[in-house]
């Protein structure tokens, strides 16, 4: 498939060297020059391992450039670029998101849009009201930094917010680029509102539990016992599990 990329972080660039690998044509975008140098000389602007290695061995399949092309056909445009909470106005600030549909409407992009930026609820709805364009629909990503191609080779679940044939393809092609067998991956195809609330109750969830055993140890600390004995306690509950169970500095 010939697929388009935009935004070459930790979600772009993993997608984008994922796509590739099994012989898809993707041209990723980013407005950062310096981004883009570093792409073409086959050096990771990211701190990835295997994001490192694909680029300095195997990036054949890959372009990138700082624009969008105009008139031009893509099977399907994936949207990574950044969306931050603002605190000042409590919202997504997703100003991003909606300028890059902008201009791919504006420079007449035959595609299918896949949001993969964190949005709020409702987000990809509004978009299509707002557009008059039905072919958005949003696909949560379920990474770790520093492990991003990697959880995209070996992914826990695809989530995908269309339940139309167009989904399932998405979904087919993800499924199809994975190193993990298929049947090993649930593939899951609901509305994009539930996959806007898919990712950010998981990302809840997460922070919680960080938050959790971070408690957990400020309690321990406070009352000189051993923190390492009394998680391995609690984890050892199967339905808490000794996952992500790692207090740590920095949250």
């Amino acid at each position: 498939m010939k697929i388009m990329v935009i935004g070459l972080g930790y979600v772009g660039l993993s997608l984008t060297c994922l796509l590739a690998k099994k012989g898809n044509q993707v041209l990723g975008i980013d407005v950062d020059d310096k981004k883009i140098s570093s792409i073409k000389k086959g050096v990771s602007p990211i701190k990835d391992d295997d994001i490192s290695n694909f680029l300095k061995y195997d990036k054949s399949n890959i372009e990138v450039s700082e624009s969008i092309p105009e008139n031009s056909n893509f099977e399907f445009t994936i949207i990574c670029t950044p969306t931050n909470y603002d605190e000042q106005n409590n919202k997504f600030d997703t100003a991003s998101v909606e300028s890059t549909i902008d201009i791919i409407l504006k420079k007449n992009v035959k595609t299918t849009i896949v949001i993969k930026s964190t949005i709020p609820l409702g987000f990809t709805e509004q978009l299509k009201k707002n557009h008059g364009f039905d072919s958005i629909f949003f696909s949560p990503e379920f990474l770790r930094e520093g492990k991003a191609l990697f959880d995209n080779f070996y992914p826990s679940r695809i989530v995908v917010g269309d339940k139309t044939q167009l989904g399932e393809k998405f979904a087919g092609l993800l499924l199809n680029c994975a190193e993990k067998s298929s049947e090993e991956i649930p593939v899951i195809l609901m509305n994009s509102s539930e996959a806007e609330a898919v990712k950010l109750f998981a990302n809840t969830y997460l922070a919680m539990r960080v938050a959790f055993f971070n408690e957990l140890d400020s309690y321990c600390e406070a009352h000189n016992i051993s923190t390492i004995d009394v998680i391995k306690g609690v984890s050892s509950d199967p339905r808490i599990g000794n996952h992500y169970d790692n207090p740590s500095f920095g949250y």
